[in-house]
């Protein structure tokens, strides 16, 4: 793996490397073939300035690379969320907040990253622009070969690629129901969802107002540490904990469900790992889980808190929509007052049944995803891969989602050997327990690092 932000930025403190160097090596893949469709627009001159700025190597960023979402603003670009029908819009007049901070933190804003249109799906398609393939062991070489190359993974699919390739240290983007940690998942890479209310979403496009979260993919959990400090603008307390401090959980309700050879082997492998370290991880059963799918039977928040932006723009451009997206926002058009305020209720409830559930336990492990990344041509768009694409959404979503609707917080750490396609493990928990997990995450990573 190539070196993180952190060692980076602790070499270009020591002279061993320099920022501009850096910035143009950053450059250089993200204009490779590694890199097809996975930005937007790229800006070589706004990373390099602050690349060589004198007084970078003080920054806790240091000049590195960091990919924005197309769906924050940066001051004089256009915020287009990954559609064709906003990219007539004005250009920002401001950051989004998360721009703000990380820029002042001395990010090198190297380019507008790729995603899936308006952030609604977990698979990672994007027919306007191209999907970039899962930087893996298997589509490494599969670039211009469609056939081998795999999905990688929504909505932040281009922020996922690139820092997986090593075109920025820090992709910064969202996760609404998965977009983060999915993407993380199926790229090996590290992607944490902080507790939604650490990170204001100003100046961030929107889904869902009441699951959209602010946050970042890395390489490693310590630069993830350091991307939720600034993004969340506090301070991660140091932990002193060792692994068998920890009380983990396991749930079989729902998370273990359907999961393919790939992910079944690498958990497995990774809960015998962690135990024969020292981990004290119980089986427990969580039934909550299984009542989700009759809670959002009336369609979930996304679909109608979607439709509430959307509808004016469908009414009058309906054929510029991703087919795909459009069928999902419309989703939200029948949802009555009543059945919003019923469905808000019920979330309530059901978010203090499961914390009640999770009592005592520092974290809770289960697989980011119950399968691994399919193959690109399988969910291409056509009408004839359809009923594939939605069936594959929804397991890829399936897992991730739940932690969105509990409130809760988030991590996805690469788990998988060798050789395989990347698999996720994910630890999560209930809203504000962000520190525990991101203090454990230090923990869990050096033993599931077989990739």
């Amino acid at each position: 793996m190539r070196k993180d932000l952190i060692a980076t930025r602790q070499a270009i403190a020591q002279g061993q490397m320099h920022a501009p160097s850096v910035a143009e090596e950053c450059l250089a893949i993200a204009e490779s073939a590694s890199c097809e469709h996975a930005f937007i627009q790229l800006t070589p001159d706004v990373l390099k300035k602050a690349a060589s700025a004198a007084s970078i190597q003080q920054a806790p960023l240091a000049g590195l690379a960091v990919s924005t979402k197309d769906l924050f603003d940066v001051q004089g670009q256009i915020t287009a969320a990954g559609s064709v029908v906003l990219q007539k819009q004005a250009p920002a007049l401001a950051d989004s907040l998360a721009v703000a901070r990380l820029r002042a933190a001395g990010a090198g804003l190297i380019g507008r990253t790729n995603m899936v249109e308006f952030a609604f799906s977990g698979v990672g398609i994007n027919p306007h622009h191209g999907t970039p393939a899962a930087w893996d062991a298997l589509s490494n070489s599969a670039v211009g070969a469609p056939m081998q190359a795999h999905v990688p993974g929504g909505s932040s699919s281009g922020a996922a690629v690139s820092v997986a390739t090593g075109a920025a240290f820090i992709g910064l983007g969202s996760d609404t129901g998965g977009s983060i940690r999915i993407p993380a998942a199926l790229n090996g890479i590290v992607g944490f969802k902080n507790t939604a209310r650490r990170v204001p979403p100003q100046g961030a496009l929107p889904l869902s107002t009441t699951l959209d979260t602010v946050c970042a993919l890395t390489r490693t959990v310590r630069d993830t540490i350091l991307a939720h400090e600034i993004l969340s603008a506090r301070k991660v307390p140091t932990a002193r904990r060792t692994l068998s401090d920890y009380r983990l959980a396991v749930v079989k309700d729902l998370m273990q469900d359907n999961m393919d050879s790939h992910v079944t082997r690498a958990f497995e492998r990774s809960l015998a790992a962690l135990r024969a370290a020292g981990a004290r991880i119980e089986e427990i059963a969580l039934p909550q889980l299984n009542d989700l799918s009759a809670m959002m039977s009336t369609g979930g928040f996304s679909p109608a808190e979607s439709f509430a932006w959307h509808h004016k723009l469908l009414a009058e451009h309906a054929d510029l929509y991703d087919p795909r997206v459009a069928q999902r926002i419309q989703l939200g058009a029948p949802m009555k007052a009543h059945q919003y305020m019923a469905l808000v209720e019920a979330r309530t409830h059901w978010i203090r049944q499961v914390e009640t559930a999770l009592l005592g336990f520092d974290a809770i492990l289960s697989p980011t995803t119950p399968i691994t990344a399919p193959k690109l041509v399988d969910v291409a768009p056509g009408p004839e891969r359809d009923a594939e694409f939605f069936r594959t959404n929804a397991l890829l979503l399936r897992n991730t989602s739940a932690i969105n609707t509990l409130d809760g917080c988030g991590i996805s750490l690469p788990c998988h050997e060798a050789g395989d396609l990347p698999v996720g493990l994910m630890a999560w928990h209930a809203a504000m327990h962000d520190d525990t997990i991101l203090q454990l995450s230090l923990l869990l990573e050096p033993l599931l690092q077989t990739h």
